[in-house]
């Protein structure tokens, strides 16, 4: 007793706190079910105090999924996704990132009014093969990317016949005239982002880093896939959104923030939910159950999510504005003319007449005299940096050369870049 008055304030409550969890047994069943949690989605902790929030984090939802699930009216079901350590704050601040306040004004974008022909009582055209396996963006607010990506692969399947999936990557590096990549971006502008960089490349090229970078410029001259123009739907027509998707995937805003929709694992999505739009999604297709009729969304958030990345949301909910305002802003890309043809394997990298390094890699000149270099060395990193002690070189997106460090930095402060230039001239 009288070692815990010696104690602070705040170390006696957590040792109350650890001494509730080891006796209490529920906490000890709770205790087991994270830890098995733990291992089925590979998590990992910096400290024991981080794992003890994360646990806090997961009793919480926990309580509220079994209350959730509980009601026997409920048309869908919530579950310990991989999201299920994260607190509802949290989870908005690293999932989301559509910025529907970019939108153009109406009279400034070209309307889709209908199309002809009948329209199928359901449709995925996943089933057509026009949708590419679920991604996941990771904590980067760039899902307007995965959203546009969607849909162009969508169209280009449709249009041509061959399902590519497409860099979003490169959306979020190189889209900077309205986006701004993980801070947030709208489907419109990247429609025409590609339509005036003349395409898109790959994934496979352009690959994913879950965080924005420097803009590969070398690489927008690979434009696999194009588009000829985009489309906005009428905002609050669900009609005219059905003929939409009856022709396409179509790219949607919806609101993404609510607890729920956090821990949605299946069935029809009926809310509650707000129409304040804060992330983006694909709408691949539509159906009915039961006589309740829903929307086929793929979502960017990893296939540990909803139904292996997808969710049914309700359709024809009698609001204008659709569940969770999906019928708000909603657009998709046109596509009739073909695709470029495949440009050719990249060359040597050429440093001088006789000189080559190999593709991919940057010329770095390794002995000067006078200002003429005499001698060439290759850096194996494309459109790096070659520091000036001719020794190391950088990649672009870490672009400044410590070498008295032999490190590469982003940036630094002034009396860093003196005492590097010292160093250097030593």
């Amino acid at each position: 007793m009288d070692f815990a008055r010696s104690l602070p304030f705040s170390a006696v409550i957590v040792i109350a706190l650890i001494s509730f969890l080891l006796i209490s047994p529920t906490s000890l069943a709770y205790s087991d079910l994270f830890e098995s949690w733990i291992k089925a989605h590979g998590k990992r902790y910096s400290s024991e105090g981080e794992k003890l929030a994360r646990f806090r984090a997961f009793q919480d939802n926990l309580a509220f999924v079994d209350a959730h699930n509980a009601d026997g009216n409920s048309s869908y079901e919530l579950g310990l996704n991989s999201f299920a350590d994260l607190l509802s704050h949290e989870f908005r601040a690293a999932r989301l990132g559509l910025s529907a306040g970019l939108a153009a004004p109406r009279a400034n974008r070209t309307m889709f009014w209908g199309s002809y022909g009948s329209i199928p009582s359901s449709l995925d055209w996943r089933n057509d093969g026009a949708v590419t396996s679920v991604k996941d963006q990771g904590s980067c607010g760039d899902c307007w990317a995965f959203s546009a990506t969607g849909a162009i692969e969508g169209i280009n399947k449709i249009a041509t016949g061959s399902l590519v999936s497409l860099s979003e990557q490169e959306l979020c590096d190189c889209d900077q005239s309205y986006n701004n990549g993980c801070n947030g971006g709208l489907m419109d502008y990247a429609f025409k982002w590609v339509i005036q960089n003349h395409g898109i490349d790959t994934e496979d090229d352009y690959p994913y880093q879950a965080k924005q970078t420097t803009c590969l410029k070398n690489k927008l001259k690979r434009r696999v896939v194009t588009i000829d123009g985009y489309k906005d739907i009428p905002p609050n027509n669900e009609k005219l959104l059905l003929q939409a998707v009856a022709q396409q995937p179509v790219s949607v805003g919806i609101c993404g923030s609510e607890r729920s929709f956090q821990l949605y694992t299946k069935g029809i999505f009926t809310g509650p939910c707000s129409t304040a739009l804060d992330h983006a999604v694909l709408i691949v297709g539509y159906g009915s159950e039961n006589g309740v009729d829903y929307w086929i969304v793929k979502n960017s958030w990893g296939k540990s999510w909803g139904m292996n990345g997808y969710m049914h949301m309700l359709r024809n909910s009698n609001d204008s504005y659709g569940m969770c305002g999906i019928n708000m802003l909603a657009s998709f890309p046109t596509k009739t003319s073909p695709n470029p043809p495949p440009a050719p394997p990249p060359g040597p990298t050429k440093c001088s007449a006789l000189t080559y390094c190999p593709a991919g890699s940057t010329c770095c000149c390794s002995w000067r005299i006078l200002g003429l270099c005499l001698s060439w060395s290759c850096c194996d990193l494309e459109n790096a940096v070659c520091c000036k002690d001719d020794r190391y070189c950088c990649p672009s997106d870490y672009p400044i050369c410590d070498t008295s460090g032999a490190q590469c930095l982003k940036m630094l402060f002034l009396k860093d870049a003196l005492h590097i230039d010292k160093a250097a001239k030593a």
